[in-house]
């Protein structure tokens, strides 16, 4: 603390206030108000008004008016002019003003009441009170005023004056309030406990408005709005008269009845004395937004001190500790900018920092705290030891084990219990002291003393280490990593860098203050002065840059500077001195520069220079640090011809000069060695062909064909196709030209080349194929492909093209180009829902699995959808398909002839349930009854076992009931409907001798006949056909007896029919197939492996029709109206114009 100046006046000092800007002092002296000037402390003017002794006074938050108070009993309002604007009173003497922060409203306290103004009212708001004012304040957002009163009770009131909270202190009336203040701050650290690792800034419930309460208890109290106690009363040691708060709320001052005013923390801690006067301080007052007090005393002085905290702190590597609010101690790591906050609630007198130690003295003892963890980020110190001590020092320094205690000449040794291991006095007063490491234990301390001799010192050891002397007072020193050189900031602001085993001067720079060896690079310092910071590397210049503070740390790029109370780590590019060691060639030291820290365009700069000079290990580890990978490609490949011999510098050189983009000076090392080749690629890659040709002269044709070829990839890449397909062909590249003219789709220059090219040359008329093909211009694919011979390719571009018949056409002239066809054929019918011509084209493919999987999709959906008729025709498809397959395929005969009397079996059940089904379903039926009924009746036969998908057994029944209701029919077919139900068996062996019509289910007068073993079926056809005429004729038979009637078997089969119980087949020799008429005889003439069937009709006038394709026999005229009516057969719709 420094006095700044003292006005002796004649009356007491009342009290104070500083204006919102600092600029004026207003001060309540008696009766009067005097108004100093704070920059030098003039008078300004006295201000009369009141008739009586000026107790208080207060400043508006805005600067624009003050007022007083005046035992008058009356309340002045001034302008910042001095000038007095309002006057009003209260019935008792006035004890204390306010202002409020925010709307400016006064408040006025007197020994009865306390009113409230405002510049917008008229007049004054009064409010009686139960005790004497003797203090008042607002709250920062001037919501509520406290009052502090002489009966010991702290009121709380809004606005409006209406009570809100009332604080009742223990004392009560001997305890009178003598003066309360709100932080400004609004926040609190009261609660915290004694050791706390937190972030500096506070949590949000910290955020709230503070009361400081002093009363002539002797105590200093904190409460919060609510009226809760923050922590526990304060004990002084003297009757308190004001207290006030510094701007930001981190300290108060005090004074009373102890004649001085004293500095405490926010907490009520007490730091110190400010100043000691010769009667009571009876009001003080912080300046705004400084560290100046006033104090006002009842002998009528004023007192103006200039408050000078001092920095306190410690700094091991990239840690620094610091004291902050007088108690607290920071933690900074000034590399991850984390920190942390150890509150010690005591004043913090010193500081040390080394390692996972951290030392702390206070007023009674000192601190000893170390990290939980070996991390290096870790920021959690926990107390390790406590020596309960007051020890006199001047600096503080800890070790591993110890600590170290610096008073004047004398250096001390004490363990962290407190003995006392070592002890040196120096021959002069100590001026430094740093820990320049060591084991733990074993540490090393450089000192320097006032008459310029530096010592090295081993905390095991007695005895002290001269290093060197010089006649100069030591400010500041540093050893280098390997501990060979020192360097030394003595009193008259020079640096001295020191050979510590020579004891020579290396070299010394003026305007230092501060000085310190790089830990990463031996060769390096830095040291700052006149606001410059100055980096030496080597005996190389100073490098200069502006840099407010003191240097105290410098890591790799990073130096560590103090500036006022803060510590900074400022990166700082080591481009300068990286250049200095480039100038000299000197690459794996520029190299160990850089990796301290510079630009990334500084490394390229490095790559480069170490690259040309051929430095080719330092050159690949800067452009890593760039991720150049063409020049660390260029650097491996030389690196590999290393390796397999080679040693031409030179060679390489070019080969640097080449990827500089230094081509003339890379060719003509590369003509110097040899390697014209490599000069020509060098120009060709770069599309300098004119250099090119220059380079070349009249060299070899292959050479002027080769940089043809090559400035035709650069009209390509150019963007100038047709000026590069032209080059390609004079080139003879003609691939490169048909890509050319086929992806622009210049179809004429294509058609020529094609023409021109001969038939030998297959692959650039196959890719000149391929684009006609693209462009949709087959007829010129065609011809290419005849010019070519290849037929494959020929049909394959009309199956693409859809072009059937051109396909068929060749397929018909080489067939083995059939599955070529009709495969993808059959599959684009099927993808335009034409599935039984796909089935067919399956068919003539040979592919009869694909053939069938469709028929069986088909009939299947059939089903699904209800078209029997449909499901019928699929289902005889699939019969003769299954035949076929029996046919060609010995090993599935048994299992196919199955499948083909199974599906030829359902086509004939859905071809008549077809009829049922549309009887049941539709309105109207063109069937006649009797039809219904016998396909009814064929239906019952045949569903006895399994039904068959879709088919319901209830239709049939339906239909043969509805016939009941036909007028004149139902009798007759109620009876046929028993009788059939009642004899089906019997009707079911009947029907293995006789066949239906497909049209009518009606039984056909057909007996189906065998043959004997002996006869084949063609002699049985010629016998057949050698049409005996006929001698007798009945009405009912027509037959021709050679022999006895009886002999004839279909005569027996008849006599079977009317009273026979087993089943037997007729069997005819040839004598009975001559009897034979042709007309008589229906023959299914199945393909193979199927055998022929027979059939002989009864009765011959009734005149019987045979499909020849599906061998479903009709009744004539049924047949010939279903043909009129579909043009084709209605059962395997085969067109009646096709030849059988």
């Amino acid at each position: 603390m420094r006095i700044i100046e003292t006005w002796p006046l004649e009356s007491v000092i009342s009290d104070l206030a500083f204006r919102p800007d600092g600029s004026q002092l207003i001060v309540a002296a008696g009766n009067r108000v005097l108004v100093y000037d704070t920059a030098d402390g003039t008078l300004i003017q006295p201000l009369k008004g009141h008739k009586d002794t000026v107790y208080c006074v207060a400043y508006a938050k805005d600067g624009k008016r003050f007022a007083s108070g005046s035992a008058d009993k009356s309340i002045i309002i001034w302008t910042s002019k001095l000038e007095g604007i309002l006057k009003y009173t209260h019935n008792d003497s006035i004890q204390c003003v306010a202002y409020n922060p925010v709307t400016h409203q006064l408040a006025s306290c007197s020994s009865g009441d306390f009113g409230l103004w405002s510049p917008e009212q008229k007049s004054v708001s009064k409010h009686k009170v139960s005790s004497k004012i003797t203090c008042c304040g607002w709250t920062n957002d001037g919501q509520y005023l406290a009052l502090g009163m002489m009966n010991g009770v702290v009121s709380v009131r809004n606005k409006n004056g209406e009570e809100k909270v009332k604080i009742e202190r223990p004392g009560g009336s001997s305890s009178p309030i003598w003066s309360i203040a709100w932080n400004p701050s609004n926040k609190s650290s009261l609660n915290s406990s004694v050791l706390v690792l937190e972030s500096l800034f506070p949590s949000e419930d910290e955020h709230n408005d503070i009361l400081a309460v002093a009363d002539w208890g002797q105590r200093l109290s904190f409460y919060q709005l609510s009226g809760k106690q923050i922590g526990k009363d304060r004990q002084l040691s003297f009757d308190p008269c004001c207290v006030s708060f510094f701007s930001k709320g981190e300290y108060i001052v005090m004074g009373g009845s102890d004649k001085q005013a004293s500095l405490y923390t926010r907490d009520g801690v007490r730091l110190g004395t400010i100043g000691e006067q010769s009667s009571w301080v009876w009001t003080c007052r912080v300046k705004p937004d400084s560290n100046y007090v006033v104090l006002g005393c009842q002998d009528g002085t004023i007192a103006f001190f200039q408050l000078i905290f001092s920095t306190v702190h410690g700094l091991y590597k990239d840690r620094y500790a610091y004291r902050d609010s007088m108690t607290d101690v920071i933690v900074q790591h000034l590399i991850t900018e984390q920190k942390v906050r150890i509150k010690c609630r005591e004043l913090v007198k010193k500081i040390a920092i080394y390692r996972s130690r951290l030392a702390i003295q206070l007023p009674e003892k000192i601190l000893i705290y170390e990290l939980l963890s070996d991390d290096s980020s870790d920021m959690h110190y926990r107390v390790k030891e406590k020596i309960c001590k007051r020890f006199e020092c001047n600096l503080l320094v800890v070790c591993s084990q110890h600590i170290i205690l610096c008073q004047e000449k004398r250096l001390q040794c004490l363990s962290f219990t407190a003995v006392r291991e070592k002890e040196w006095l120096m021959e002069s007063l100590i001026r430094y002291i740093k820990v320049i490491g060591g084991p733990p234990g074993r540490e090393g301390l450089l000192v320097g003393l006032k008459n310029g001799a530096i010592l090295k010192i081993f905390v095991d050891n007695p005895f002290a280490i001269t290093l060197l002397k010089q006649n100069t007072s030591v400010r500041c020193l540093d050893m280098s990593t390997s501990r060979s050189k020192l360097a030394v900031v003595d009193e008259h602001n020079t640096c001295l860098v020191y050979d510590i085993h020579t004891k020579e001067l290396l070299f010394q720079e003026p305007n230092a203050n501060s000085v310190a060896w790089n830990t990463q690079c031996e060769d390096m310092l830095c040291f700052s002065g006149s606001g410059y910071l100055n980096i030496k590397a080597s005996n190389f210049p100073v490098h200069q840059q502006k840099l407010q503070g003191f240097v105290v740390g410098y890591n790799g790029s990073k130096i560590f500077c103090l500036h006022v109370y803060s510590m900074a780590a400022v990166e700082v590019p080591q481009s300068a001195p990286m250049y200095q060691y480039l100038e000299r060639r000197m690459f794996q030291e520029a190299y160990q520069i850089a990796c301290l820290g510079v630009t990334d365009n500084d490394w390229r700069d490095l790559a480069t220079e170490a690259l040309e000079g051929l430095d080719f290990h330092t050159a690949k580890k800067a452009f890593i640090r760039v991720r150049d990978l063409r020049y660390l490609e260029l650097i491996n490949s030389i690196e590999e011809r290393k390796k397999r011999g080679e040693s031409n510098n030179q060679l390489f050189l070019a080969d640097v000069y080449a990827y500089q983009g230094k081509f003339h000076e890379a060719a003509k090392l590369y003509r110097k060695t040899g390697h014209d080749s490599r000069a020509l690629s060098m120009y060709t890659d770069l599309r300098m062909f004119e250099y090119a040709k220059d380079f070349l002269g009249s060299a070899d044709p292959k050479d002027t064909k080769l940089l043809m070829k090559k400035q035709a990839d650069w009209a390509k890449n150019s963007k100038e196709p047709r000026a590069a397909a032209d080059m390609y062909l004079t080139a003879g590249e003609h691939m490169k030209a048909i890509e050319i003219i086929g992806e622009h789709g210049w179809m004429d220059m294509l058609i020529d080349l094609a023409r021109k090219l001969d038939k030998a040359e297959r692959e650039p008329l196959s890719r000149c194929a391929v684009f006609f093909k693209k462009f949709n211009h087959h007829g010129y694919a065609a011809e290419i492909y005849n010019k070519m011979g290849d037929l494959k390719a020929l049909v394959l571009l009309h199956v693409d093209t859809r072009h059937w018949d051109e396909a068929f056409s060749l397929v018909e002239k080489h067939s083995q180009f059939r599955d070529d066809v009709y495969v993808p054929y059959a599959q684009w019918l099927a993808e335009h829902d034409r599935f039984e011509e796909a089935q067919r084209a399956f068919h003539k493919a040979g592919r009869q699995a694909e053939a069938v999987r469709v028929l069986e999709q088909l009939t299947h959906n059939a089903v699904v959808e209800s078209r029997f008729n449909d499901a019928s025709y699929y289902y005889w498809m699939l019969s003769m398909q299954c035949l076929d397959i029996a046919r060609d395929n010995s090993e599935k005969k048994e299992e196919m002839l199955k499948k083909f009397h199974s599906f030829q079996h359902l086509a004939e059940l859905y071809h008549v349930y077809h009829s049922v089904h549309r009887y049941m379903s539709e309105p109207f039926s063109s069937n006649m009854p009797e039809i219904l009924f016998n396909i009814s009746r064929f239906l019952f036969h045949n569903l006895t076992r399994d039904v068959p998908m879709g088919i319901s057994k209830v239709y049939p029944s339906r239909a043969a009931h509805a016939l009941e209701r036909l007028e004149g029919f139902s009798e007759m077919l109620l009876l046929r409907w028993q009788c059939l139900m009642n004899f089906s068996r019997s009707v079911l062996e009947f029907r293995y001798a006789s066949r239906q019509s497909v049209a009518c289910s009606e039984v056909l007068p057909l007996v189906e006949f065998y043959l004997e073993d002996d006869i084949s079926d063609e002699e049985a056809v010629s016998l057949i056909d050698l049409e005996v005429p006929r001698v007798e004729r009945n009405s009912s038979w027509q037959e021709m007896s050679r022999g006895d009637p009886e002999d004839d078997p279909f005569t027996a089969k008849l006599s079977f029919e009317q009273g026979g119980r087993a089943f037997v087949p007729v069997l005819v020799n040839r004598a009975v197939l001559r009897c034979m008429s042709r007309r008589d005889v229906l023959i299914k003439r199945w393909p193979r492996p199927l055998s022929w069937q027979y059939y002989r009709s009864l009765l011959p006038d009734v005149s019987i029709t045979m499909c020849p394709s599906c061998f479903q026999m009709f009744h004539s005229e049924d047949y010939e109206l279903l043909v009129l009516q579909h043009n084709c057969c209605p059962y395997c719709r085969r067109p009646i114009d096709e030849p059988s």
